[in-house]
């Protein structure tokens, strides 16, 4: 059975999903080489795999060092993960970006509507000053489709969005600030806004720009700088090519193409029935070029209804996210 772009997008029940992972879990084990090998040296029949919790999960450190991807296609876009000097990148090789296209826009409408009905406010540096960032595409693409003339980028004016931000109070039309953490709470430091029915949506913690901070501490003074109920948070990265979005708490929910599961920390093999805290494992069915089935290195907690929160990361992991993309 060929698994179609139209097929993932159009996922509407969890059979239909176990059906189309099943699918492309075959294919990947066949097609995608450092997955092959992977699931050859864990001894797997990829044949004898039925379900979704049996499929091996690959660690997401092997996109630092290999070319995953599951056809022979050139790659159309590399997306790589920020870092600090020296520090080895990840890096996805995307051979149809279109599908990536597809994925974020079908996200974000599923959760916030239509792009270009929306006013999008990007505390984010733009396309030339972080050349490779699959956020920035994402919301580089975003921001041509809004038909509000004043959507823009404005890491560097602090001045001219507060402007901004007051000229949207009065307006009855959607307004969504997506940025950095540490972008955000450097514009409430000259800035408040009262500002309640403005989406305030951050993208990370510090990631060396400041220090870190939990996440009730943080969402409490940015709902108190902008007078917003919740803070809103976009759950992504470079190796994923689909996001899952919170409205609040820091809980998440993904889009109907993409799942999460929680694995054993002490044993990544085992995948977890309660709701105990495990290590996030991703199923990203847009990721049906590259590898759909990937071990991250955050901690997380599921939810009964699928939902899942995100608690920290390994000790071990390498500090990497959304916050260097400025130097």
């Amino acid at each position: 059975m060929k698994i179609s772009i139209p097929q993932i997008f159009s996922i509407q029940s969890e059979a239909q999903f176990n059906e189309t992972a099943i699918h492309i879990f075959r294919h990947q084990a066949e097609h995608c080489q450092v997955y092959k090998e992977f699931i050859s040296h864990l001894a797997v029949n990829p044949l004898a795999v039925t379900t979704v919790n049996e499929i091996p999960f690959l660690p997401i450190s092997f996109f630092k060092t290999h070319r995953v991807v599951s056809n022979k296609l050139p790659e159309e876009i590399i997306f790589s993960s920020s870092g600090t000097t020296g520090m080895v990148q990840s890096q996805h090789y995307v051979t149809d970006v279109s599908v990536y296209e597809d994925s974020f826009n079908k996200a974000f409408e599923q959760f916030y509507g239509a792009a270009k009905d929306t006013c999008i406010l990007a505390l984010l540096p733009s396309y030339l000053e972080r050349d490779g960032s699959s956020l920035i595409y994402m919301v580089d693409a975003l921001l041509r489709q809004s038909e509000h003339p004043q959507s823009g980028y404005f890491l560097h004016n602090h001045e001219e969005l507060y402007e901004r931000l007051k000229a949207r109070q009065h307006s009855k039309e959607k307004t969504i600030l997506i940025g950095v953490t540490y972008a955000l709470l450097d514009f409430l430091e000259s800035y408040t806004i009262d500002f309640p029915e403005l989406i305030v949506m951050e993208t990370g913690g510090m990631k060396g720009k400041r220090k870190e901070m939990v996440r009730e501490e943080l969402h409490d003074i940015l709902r108190k700088g902008f007078a917003v109920d919740a803070i809103h948070s976009e759950y992504g990265m470079t190796e994923l090519l689909s996001q899952a979005y919170s409205a609040g708490e820091g809980i998440f929910d993904c889009p109907n193409w993409m799942k999460i599961l929680l694995r054993d920390t002490n044993d990544p093999l085992t995948i977890l029935h309660s709701k105990q805290t495990g290590g996030i494992n991703v199923i990203d069915l847009a990721n049906i070029n590259s590898c759909s089935f990937i071990a991250t290195q955050d901690l997380g907690r599921l939810l009964p209804n699928g939902s899942f929160e995100v608690l920290g990361r390994f000790d071990n992991a390498d500090i990497r996210g959304c916050n260097l993309l400025v130097q």
